[in-house]
């Protein structure tokens, strides 16, 4: 059986990953060069958390974090660091805790010294709950893990213009922002995010998550960066853009991150020593879009909180394939 893989983004990488893992002849298909910064997998790190207010979420993650493992071990990189993940909430009922509960994964809450131990601030009569079970993707060696582990051919520069000029079994599109150049009927938006780096020195600081009281989900976000210290950014709320457009971080953005930076993280510069941007592909309640059509397997829209996920969603998209 022979498979293509249109974009070697992570998911890409771990639907290739998967496939192998099956005995499955695959070639991935790359429209830039591997490393590439214009989608939404570039960059050193991504959070990695299993706390969500949902418990299937929740298992989800599980099963991603052990899907990581099983990469860590196929060879011998190191892929995740947990440090932890702190949610800050102005309500308690925003956070993962009752889900958590449900799940079985344990947490605490932590007072306010001990967020300031953390490096961080929190407002007066708001809730921040810590979980052991997070910290960070490294996402390059993630990438190149799944393709190291998988052993597949990789043809880079290989703009696929249609799905019919591939010669293969069974075609998977994961191609981010572009999908809908394959995939015209797909129902998801692509945005274009901006991101900041500031210096922090010392250990790898828990990820956080400061949740938006309307939608329950991370208004603003930071995480580990092992260049600059601390990588921040606000969650979805970037413009809609074309992925092939110019890619320039947002000014505002930039400030609204600036200005989060001065309110909870006293002891840091607020002045950004470097900025990017990424591409979300979302769907209207930001869940997967994982489904097969003929001959065609479609992973997409990651909604901004897909990397985490990579492992399970890889051979999901493998067993699609396999059916």
């Amino acid at each position: 059986m022979k498979v293509s893989v249109v974009g070697a983004g992570v998911m890409g990488c771990a639907a290739a990953w998967a496939l192998r893992e099956r005995g499955v002849d695959v070639t991935v298909h790359e429209q830039f060069e591997l490393d590439n910064a214009r989608g939404s997998s570039h960059g050193r790190t991504r959070i990695f958390r299993v706390a969500y207010p949902e418990p299937s979420w929740i298992r989800l993650a599980q099963e991603a974090f052990a899907g990581w493992r099983d990469l860590e071990r196929q060879t011998g990189a190191a892929i995740l660091e947990l440090c932890g993940l702190v949610e800050f909430a102005s309500d308690p009922a925003l956070t993962s805790a009752r889900a958590l509960e449900e799940c079985g994964v344990e947490y605490r809450l932590l007072e306010a010294d001990e967020v300031r131990a953390l490096g961080a601030s929190v407002p007066g009569g708001w809730t921040a709950l810590f979980c052991a079970d997070a910290g960070i993707v490294h996402a390059g060696r993630a990438r190149h893990a799944f393709l190291a582990a998988a052993g597949v051919r990789v043809e880079t520069g290989s703009r696929v213009e249609s799905l019919e000029s591939l010669h293969a079994d069974v075609v998977v599109v994961t191609a981010g922002p572009w999908v809908r150049r394959l995939v015209p009927d797909l129902p998801v938006r692509v945005t274009r995010e901006t991101l900041a780096y500031f210096r922090q020195e010392g250990p790898p600081p828990p990820s956080i998550g400061e949740l938006d009281p309307e939608t329950g989900g991370h208004a603003m976000y930071s995480l580990y960066d092992p260049v600059y210290g601390l990588k921040v950014g606000a969650h979805h709320a970037g413009a809609e853009a074309d992925p092939d457009g110019e890619a320039h971080p947002d000014p505002a953005i930039i400030e609204r991150i600036s200005a989060w930076i001065r309110e909870r993280f006293p002891g840091v510069d607020p002045d950004p020593v470097d900025a990017e941007t990424c591409l979300y592909t979302s769907s209207d309640d930001l869940s997967f879009i994982l489904e097969r059509r003929g001959r065609v397997v479609v992973g997409s829209a990651c909604s901004g909180h897909g990397f985490k996920f990579a492992p399970v969603v890889g051979r999901r998209l493998a067993a699609l394939a396999l059916q």
